[in-house]
């Protein structure tokens, strides 16, 4: 496995950072639960950073790291779904891409609206369709996502079938989690080592005490190890290496998040500080594919069949 960047992969990176620079810290005064950018959407998609995985010299390593990049901003893009499961697809599927498990239609989906592409993925292959109003129904607003999420209130009739292998698409959906899931997990640690490095007890930053330094570390080899994992699915394209770096993301998250909030005290309880709107999405990522169970199912079964 290859663990430097190529010149084109940082070159890539480099230019989305410009381009995200604007939407890289929280609107003076937001406290939302989620945030969203109508315009940041565009420009990604203009500037073509969602369809690197079909450029020769990119590829889904190249994906994954856009996905991981993107994730670490406060604002939620659906880019995961569109930049690693859509080529595999149909490139020409209206955005968002909303991903449903057959067998799962009752559960939260993010990014769904009217408009929006649904694909549904199981053993009766993998089919589209395009999103209305009255097969939606909105979350409740007291539910705490910091996605947009919305949940099928049922399937059409008639869905537009895809000549594609189930078996391939959840592989790629699940490396598009992965690398959601270390982005995320990645600007959570950073917004709480922020955060400690500055709040300040007994006259001594909360960073400078043996103890939360030790569980920082801990919790920093944990998001690299989920960082390294998805790029390495991405980079195999093996079904096994593509569960087991879900599974791990998904018990990573459980883990480290616990962490984080517990750091920063009552104000991690609040929406004053912006640590829940990563923490909030990889809670809702824990139970995407069936939750860790599953991967671990999935996992088992790619490697022994």
């Amino acid at each position: 496995m290859q663990l430097a960047l190529s010149e084109d992969q940082t070159q890539v990176l480099d230019f989305i950072d410009s381009l995200t620079r604007p939407y890289a810290s929280l609107p003076m005064h937001d406290a939302s639960l989620v945030l969203e950018s109508a315009d940041l959407d565009a420009a990604l998609v203009e500037s073509g950073f969602l369809d690197v995985m079909a450029v020769e010299e990119l590829g889904p390593v190249t994906a994954a790291l856009v996905v991981e990049k993107l994730a670490r901003l406060p604002f939620a893009i659906e880019a995961a779904a569109s930049a690693m499961v859509r080529p595999l697809i149909d490139p020409a599927l209206p955005r968002p891409l909303c991903l449903v498990e057959e067998g799962r239609i009752g559960g939260p989906v993010r990014f769904l609206r009217p408009g929006a592409s649904v694909v549904v993925v199981g053993p009766s292959g993998v089919r589209s369709f395009t999103a209305d109003a009255g097969m939606i129904a909105a979350a409740q607003e007291d539910t705490l996502y910091a996605y947009p999420v919305a949940f099928l209130t049922g399937l059409p009739d008639g869905m537009t079938s895809h000549d594609v292998d189930a078996a391939e698409v959840l592989r790629a959906w699940r490396v598009a989690a992965a690398a959601e899931a270390a982005g995320l997990l990645g600007a959570a640690l950073a917004a709480t080592v922020a955060y400690v490095s500055d709040r300040k007890q007994f006259g001594r930053p909360l960073a400078t005490f043996q103890g939360m330094r030790h569980r920082l570390a801990e919790d920093q080899v944990i998001t690299n190890s989920v960082h390294w994992l998805a790029l390495r699915a991405a980079g195999t394209g093996d079904r096994g290496d593509a569960a087991l770096a879900l599974l791990h993301a998904q018990e990573a998250a459980k883990r480290v998040c616990y962490d984080y909030h517990q750091f920063l005290g009552g104000m991690g309880m609040t929406l004053e500080h912006p640590l829940h709107l990563w923490t909030y999405r990889l809670k809702l990522l824990t139970a995407e594919l069936g939750g860790r169970g599953e991967q671990g199912l999935a996992a088992a079964e790619a490697l022994w069949g």
